[in-house]
């Protein structure tokens, strides 16, 4: 990969990322693109344990991150302890009732209200180890809950359609135009796939997590939360529960049956890693785990449809996750000098690179410039492609609503096999999240 061309696009992510979420205008502190935090904490033999999920390609880059951690500091010893999305929130409830919470841990925004609120959640602003000057008010924001900084954002993530070139290309067929498709024009090109295919292959899967359907509700002028309520229309949310059905209807995706099936199959058995499903709604960071599952395959990166491409500034980038440190632990001090290693030294930087999304501090993009795998410069071009599309991030997700994927997967079954109408759906979706969120 040629060097200056890696490190314009580069600029140009920081850009688009310093439009949306104030990256522009960092805190003051130190200049160095990764300089960690004080040399606080006790000195002394320690064991500290960090807890994340994700990929197989995950756990690789954050154990080598974390050997890299305990070489510069020896006195502190971290375990590690991973797993799928769905066991790591399990997990975790189990660890925080039982007062065994990992001393670090993985967050994300669908969680960081509720845990915070409980009290489990070291104030950061408080720990001496933790340099947080490198990141702007804004961005820091986003990991605060009521004013207390409970979360370091590690990452920013962009939602794409991501694209398997080469079944496009088996089957002989060209993407519309994505700069300019419409929902009528992406469910059509799907079903066409499927037909072109004999069947062997469905063209896409329905959307099914809160990440898609604040960007639904923001195609369509409205929002998700507002002031901490559910504040999405039922005629909105009823068309995005409806997709799945409409479009088995056409061909465009699998059946009810089929497609409840793949929810419990991990990354590189669903239809999408097998070759058996040509477009799948994602996260852009994901197209690495997407591409070592699928053998390799060719993933090209698209923008989402909408009626109007030009009508709003729908997308945004979501935090892609954070590092929380437990109130329990018997290490704080030392808890946070690891996170800001993570998130600061480059050593780490060049490691993780952007499996975790864009970084969070804007300081060590450049440092990612010349070591960048062909994915990840994907990621990378994705989200400069669409900074004109960023606008301002939308509430974090309300104390009470943690289990809002699993609302909007339920319910999207209940209207795919048809034992529910889109509109009865969604009202019953909104008084269940509005009295989840009520009853926190």
């Amino acid at each position: 990969m040629e060097f200056t061309r890696s490190r314009r696009v580069l600029a140009g992510a920081a850009f688009a990322a310093a439009a949306t979420m104030g990256l522009a205008a960092c805190s003051s502190g130190s200049s160095d693109p990764a300089s960690s935090g004080a040399d606080g904490g006790s000195g002394e033999q320690v064991e500290i344990r960090l807890n994340w999920w994700g990929s197989d390609a995950r756990h690789e880059r954050t154990q080598e991150a974390i050997d890299a951690f305990m070489a510069e500091y020896p006195n502190i010893t971290v375990v590690g302890e991973f797993s799928d999305w769905t066991g790591y929130w399990d997990k975790l409830a189990t660890s925080t009732a039982g007062s065994n919470m990992p001393d670090v841990i993985q967050m994300d925004q669908l969680y960081l209200a509720s845990y915070a609120e409980r009290g489990t959640l070291a104030d950061l602003g408080a720990l001496s180890t933790l340099d947080t000057s490198n990141l702007s008010d804004s961005v820091l924001g986003i990991g605060q809950v009521d004013g207390t900084q409970y979360a370091m954002p590690v990452s920013t993530v962009g939602f794409t359609i991501l694209v398997n070139q080469d079944i496009l290309d088996e089957l002989g067929l060209t993407l519309p135009d994505t700069d300019s498709w419409t929902w009528d024009d992406f469910y059509a090109f799907a079903a066409e796939v499927t037909e072109v295919s004999g069947g062997d292959v469905v063209g896409t899967a329905p959307m099914n997590n809160e990440f898609s359907l604040q960007l639904w509700a923001r195609q369509n002028g409205e929002a998700l939360f507002t002031d901490g309520n559910v504040s999405i229309s039922p005629e909105v949310l009823a068309d995005y529960l409806a997709q799945g059905l409409e479009m088995s209807k056409i061909g465009a995706s699998a059946e009810a049956t089929a497609y409840s099936e793949q929810a419990s199959l991990p990354l590189d058995q669903i239809d999408f890693s097998v070759g058996k499903q040509a477009m799948a709604f994602t996260q852009i960071t994901q197209i690495a785990a997407y591409t070592a599952a699928s053998d390799g395959a060719n993933l090209v990166a698209v923008k989402l449809p909408t009626e109007d491409a030009n009508a709003s500034k729908y997308l945004y980038l979501k935090p892609g996750m954070y590092f929380s440190v437990s109130s329990q632990s018997a290490h704080p001090e030392e808890a946070a000098q690891l996170i800001d290693f993570l998130v600061n030294d480059p050593t780490a930087a060049e490691i993780i690179g952007t499996e975790r999304g864009l970084p969070a501090n804007p300081n060590t993009i450049e440092l990612l410039a010349d070591s960048l795998t062909p994915e990840e410069t994907k990621a990378v071009e994705y989200t400069d492609s669409i900074a004109d599309l960023l606008g301002e991030a939308p509430e974090i997700v309300p104390n009470g609503a943690s289990g809002v994927d699993g609302l909007i997967q339920r319910y999207i079954l209940e209207v795919y096999f048809e034992s529910s109408s889109p509109i009865d759906a969604a009202d019953a979706f909104i008084s269940e999240l509005q009295s989840s969120i009520d009853a926190a």
